[in-house]
């Protein structure tokens, strides 16, 4: 059985996007030939939210590292609330003593949180152990510099050249690279030659069933945000300019809606929920006041607050129908699609043309996805009418690509890689 020390700062219960590939694929490891141990950040210092139903998926036998971090109180003074930067040294100081007491074959970074991945490099000199890292997101990326100062993250200027500077130190050393889009390994091989030589996969996150199971089980206990006298579309997850493109889209059709059959459309509700990653309370709408210029002010509802993994999944199942926009950027893939396909609810999804995510819904056999070209305002009506007259209901999708895109299936494909990783490395 081969050791996998996994580096994830997010962790069950704390309710992070980038740490759902390790919780989804920790029960399928030991069976693809890994034993596996995980090095998180413990919750109390984490300001993202925390759902204790996260952890009845993960198995038992999985062995958790906790180390600590700096309190954000401290750091924030000087503008530093990233969890990463917070708990770098923790995690240098104690898998260094892990390392020294214990034989892994391999490190796994999974996370969005990626200037802990230059410890790959560091680990790798002085114990000669090789790593993977994840790319669920772009590290390093220019998406941001020609736009204007009031569109662009908090603290960019920081994140920027800090980017820039630590993203070679990992990318040059790197054993293997996975990532859910092949645009953002194309981008890092322009970068950095050196990753043409190495096990690269192209690995999307998959459908969890076991959390529909969970999610039903414990329905009863959340608060429902969707009022039953009206019809209800929902999305959940994060906002931002660069969806604009898409969210257009949307309330053109809806705006057609309303002129063509104002008594039918006025039942519908548009829910955005989750859309900030700010602390709850502390958000900005970035849907609300565009679809106010759209005059739809009266049937958008957006909440910056995010609310729980399994209060989303139920949501999602009480909502008459779904949608998902997407990015401006094309290697942007949306892997929350695959709890929006577990919920088996009509789906609108609008992508750039060159988005993966297309592929993969298509495969699906989901009937309403188009990429930006695509989404006339007739096509986007024609659905809105769809759900609103209750002729779309439930769906039903195509098992082989259920199965293809399994979390057993993704795990399968991680641990292959790995293998390829370490017979590189005795190969050598």
């Amino acid at each position: 059985m081969k050791r996998l020390l996994i580096i994830s700062p997010y962790f069950p219960p704390t309710n992070a996007a980038d740490m759902q590939r390790v919780r989804m694929s920790l029960p399928y490891f030991q069976k693809s030939g890994y034993s596996v141990d995980v090095v998180a950040v413990h919750p109390r210092f984490s300001h993202m939210p925390v759902d204790v139903l996260l952890t009845e998926a993960v198995p038992s036998a999985i062995t958790i590292h906790y180390v600590n971090a700096l309190s954000s109180k401290i750091t924030s003074k000087v503008g530093l609330g990233s969890i990463a930067l917070r708990s770098f040294q923790h995690y240098k100081k104690y898998v260094n003593r892990l390392l020294q007491e214990q034989e892994f074959d391999l490190i796994y970074f999974s996370t969005t949180q990626f200037p802990l991945c230059v410890l790959g490099a560091y680990w790798k000199r002085r114990f000669g152990v090789p790593y993977v890292i994840d790319v669920q997101d772009p590290w390093h990326i220019d998406y941001y510099q020609d736009k204007p100062k009031s569109q662009r993250p908090k603290k960019y200027w920081f994140s920027y050249r800090l980017n820039r500077w630590l993203e070679p130190k990992a990318m040059k050393s790197v054993d293997g690279l996975i990532s859910v889009s092949d645009t953002y390994i194309d981008d890092l091989q322009r970068r950095y030659p050196e990753t043409r030589n190495i096990p690269l996969s192209t690995i999307t996150f998959g459908a969890f069933a076991p959390d529909m199971d969970i999610a039903r089980k414990h329905a009863a206990e959340f608060l429902p945000l969707l009022n039953p006298l009206y019809k209800n579309i929902v999305y959940i997850g994060r906002g931002g300019n660069d969806m604009h493109t898409a969210l257009t889209k949307l309330f053109e059709g809806f705006k057609l809606g309303l002129e063509t059959d104002k008594a039918l459309f006025s039942k519908l509700r548009l829910h955005f929920i989750g859309t900030s990653y700010a602390p709850n309370g502390y958000g900005t709408p970035t849907i609300k006041p565009l679809a106010d210029t759209f005059g739809l002010s009266n049937y958008v509802i957006e909440q910056t607050d995010r609310i729980s993994y399994y209060h989303t999944l139920v949501t999602l199942n009480l909502a008459d129908g779904l949608f998902i926009p997407g990015s401006d950027s094309p290697g942007y893939t949306a892997s929350k699609i695959f709890p929006y396909l577990l919920s088996s609810k009509p789906l609108l999804a609008i992508f750039a043309d060159e988005s993966a995510a297309l592929k993969v819904l298509d495969e699906y056999g989901v009937r309403s996805s188009h990429a930006f070209s695509a989404a006339s305002p007739t096509v986007v009506m024609n659905f809105l009418r769809g759900v609103t007259t209750g002729k779309s209901t439930t769906v039903k999708y195509n098992p082989e690509a259920i199965e293809k895109y399994s979390a057993k299936k993704m795990t399968e494909a991680q641990c292959l890689l790995f293998d390829r990783v370490l017979n590189g490395k005795i190969n050598k």
